[in-house]
Formats: C-alpha cells, sequence, structure tokens
C-alpha cells in the first residue's frame, strides 16, 4: 500500500445563548392637504421620538434613521393629477441592549401619534465571542471524529493536513412582530394619569442558535497488518 492514509472529516458545532440586543423598528407618519404642514409635523413628530428614545441613555445601544418620503395622494384617477393631500413617513432602527426597558420603550413609542412599531427582533452582535466559541468547538468535534475513525481502522490519529472553513451559519429567532399606530396621544404630551395607566408589556427573549462547520483531513498512520476494523 503506497502513500500515508489520510482521514477527512467535518466537525459541527451548535450553541444556543441568549440575545445580545434587541432592534426595534418604528415609522412615524403625517398626513394633510398642504405639503408644508406635513413636512413640518413630520418633522416634529420624529423629534419627539427621537428625544424619547435618547431619554433611555445607555439602554439605547444604538439609534439610526431609516429612509424617509414624501408623496402625494390623489383624489380618484377620474380626475387626473389633483391632489387630495399629502402623505409623509420616516423610519428609525433601535438598537436595544438592556432588555428590561423594552417593553416599556415599545409601549411608550407606539402612544405616539401615527407611529407603527414592529418587532423586537432579537440577535446578537456581530462581534459577538459566541461565535468564536462555536467555531472552536467544530474544530474539536472534527479532531475527535477523526480520531474515533483512525481507531476504527486501527490506526492512530496524525498529523493536520488541511482545515477548510465551510461558514459560519446563524439562526436568528425572531420572536412575534408587535404592531402599534394610530393611537391618539402625541410622544411626551400625555397626562401623569394617562403615564400610570400604560398597559405594560412583558416580553421574554428568544434564545439565539449559533451554528459553525469546519473541514478537516488528518494523516493516520498505517493500521497493523489484520487490525483493520480492530
Amino acid at each position: 500500500m503506497n502513500g500515508q492514509p489520510v482521514i477527512s472529516v467535518r466537525g459541527e458545532a451548535s450553541l444556543e445563548v441568549e440575545p445580545e440586543i434587541a432592534i426595534v423598528s418604528v415609522i412615524v407618519q403625517a398626513r394633510d392637504r398642504d405639503r408644508e404642514k406635513v413636512l413640518r409635523r413630520l418633522a416634529d413628530r420624529n423629534k419627539q421620538l427621537t428625544s424619547l428614545i435618547k431619554g433611555y441613555g445607555e439602554a439605547v445601544e444604538k439609534l439610526e434613521s431609516g429612509s424617509a418620503n414624501v408623496r402625494p395622494e390623489l383624489k380618484d384617477k377620474r380626475a387626473g393629477e389633483r391632489v387630495a393631500g399629502y402623505l409623509a413617513q420616516a423610519g428609525l432602527r433601535i438598537t436595544i441592549r438592556d432588555f428590561t426597558v423594552l417593553g416599556e420603550l415599545i409601549v411608550s413609542l407606539a402612544d405616539a401619534e401615527l407611529v407603527t412599531v414592529e418587532g423586537p427582533w432579537w440577535a446578537l452582535r456581530p462581534d459577538s465571542p459566541v461565535y468564536r466559541e462555536a467555531r472552536l468547538a467544530a474544530a474539536r468535534d472534527a479532531t475527535v471524529r477523526a480520531g474515533e475513525y483512525a481507531e476504527a481502522f486501527g490506526g492512530r490519529l496524525g498529523d493536520l493536513l488541511e482545515a477548510a472553513d465551510t461558514g459560519l451559519l446563524t439562526a436568528h429567532a425572531r420572536s412575534d412582530t408587535w404592531r402599534f399606530s394610530g393611537v391618539s396621544a402625541a410622544a411626551g404630551r400625555r397626562s401623569v394619569k394617562a403615564e400610570s395607566a400604560q398597559p405594560e408589556l412583558d416580553l421574554e427573549p428568544a434564545r439565539q442558535t449559533v451554528s459553525a462547520q469546519v473541514d478537516a483531513r488528518f494523516a493516520m498512520t498505517q493500521p497493523a497488518p489484520g487490525q483493520a476494523g480492530g
């Protein structure tokens, strides 16, 4: 038999961990017959929301502005280009690190006028150490598998010849989507009585599954004659 036997394996690992952040999407709208009024209302409401969000301090890890648009609403297709009014909207994306304020924040945002709230989407940070842990676990699994094969064939595991990262797969579990819209009170203008009567929203973080795979090739010592297969 020429050449040294080689064992090729795929190591796999799957870790289930608590999420590190929650993402919430907010869309604020304004409507009016007058274009200038629509833009002013949208700017005011957007400012109220950003002030509300920033009021949560370090509990909010990141606040990003999304797309904004203004479009005319036509009266009737048969009326040609006659404009009945204007609709404007702007988006915000919030990353929350402190889950203890998440339910309160969502309810407070939903209490603003013409606001739609979606989320939370649970996730890990891109640089989370969990990804490294999964890769190392996959490498250990590949080594163990290769050693078991070598033993089964009556040999011993030799040096690592090659390793290839087959990808890191993350399955972010997504919670049910919460939608709130069309509430009547503008943000920052609720009475003390209304504040105390604000509903409580309890949210349970969805655990995240992080998977890693690695392909590896190991050298194997020649099995002694008559020892193959144990």
